[in-house]
């Protein structure tokens, strides 16, 4: 095999883990940074960090081979997908499966070397990840399950820091949750009329013509929850202007979805990147600059 032909190989591979489409990991590796940095009180091991950055990108390498394997028989039927490597045959689903074994197994060498309940929570991660394509089959609201599945790194982070994992990372797990549904609900609004044509249950389905509310009223819960856990740790101004800022991308994404428009909803969901983004510079501040402060 010559270079050339080595290349369009790792390009096929390359777009079957969505490399070249990173925003599912920035939205799968957000709320896994705001767990580090809570549970790291702002000041998480770089080492730890790097860990959980890098199993996050393999992870969610992972999850979009599955997924893609899961819906072969879907995507050609579906516009925005039709032209992914397994649905056009240009990669086996014999070699699909390799490779997404070969990601698993590089991210749980990494778990390895963190602590017992973390490998141990690493077990229903994976359970989760595998699980959630075929979800769309059977549950009403997969969306719910991505957001289980996608927060879980918010637990491991809290278990690698303090070798327990509190109520206060499931409360930030179930924020994250409702995050997810807000977000994933813009982008199935995306795939709707094609979801229904083949049968395949989204939450943009379920929630008919509430849809719009629907993802509003997500927002607003994953907003309430992180103000709740703020106040609980008695955050200050920095971390609530994050969460202000957050809210008010939130507003802007109404007014993107409430046409349904196809390219406006995929706009907002793209643009949910800035909302974890707020969320996690609240954060920074709130926790390293505040007490930098109060210091002097």
């Amino acid at each position: 095999m010559n270079f050339i032909a080595i290349k369009e190989r790792l390009d096929l591979y390359e777009r079957l883990m969505r490399l070249d489409k990173p925003i599912g990991i920035l939205l799968l590796l957000w709320p896994t940074l705001w767990a580090l940095w809570i549970a790291g009180y702002g000041q998480p091991a770089w080492m730890l960090v790097a860990v959980f950055v890098l199993g996050t990108v393999l992870m969610r390498s992972a999850g979009c081979v599955i997924n893609d394997y899961a819906d072969q028989e879907f995507d050609p039927l579906v516009e925005r997908t039709k032209d992914r490597p397994l649905a056009t045959g240009q990669i086996s689903k014999n070699e699909a499966l390799l490779l997404a074994a070969a990601l698993v197994l590089c991210a749980f060498a990494l778990v390895l070397f963190l602590p017992r309940l973390v490998i141990m929570l690493s077990i229903p991660a994976l359970l989760l990840a595998v699980s959630y394509p075929y979800s769309k089959r059977f549950f009403a609201l997969p969306q719910a399950w991505l957001g289980i599945a996608f927060g879980f790194g918010i637990p491991m982070a809290f278990a690698a820091q303090w070798e327990q994992v509190p109520q206060l990372a499931w409360l930030l797990l179930l924020g994250n949750m409702f995050w997810t549904i807000a977000y994933d609900t813009e982008y199935a609004m995306v795939d709707r009329d094609d979801d229904l044509r083949i049968g395949i249950k989204t939450s943009a389905i379920t929630f008919g013509r509430y849809d719009i509310a629907a993802v509003m009223v997500c927002y607003a819960m994953a907003l309430a929850i992180f103000t709740y856990i703020g106040l609980r740790l008695n955050f200050g101004t920095p971390y609530f202007t994050g969460l202000a800022v957050a809210a008010g991308i939130a507003g802007y994404h109404f007014t993107l979805i409430r046409e349904r428009d196809r390219q406006q909803c995929f706009k907002a969901f793209l643009h949910n990147n800035w909302f974890g983004a707020a969320v996690f510079a609240g954060l920074v501040l709130e926790l390293s600059l505040v007490p930098l402060l109060r210091q002097q």
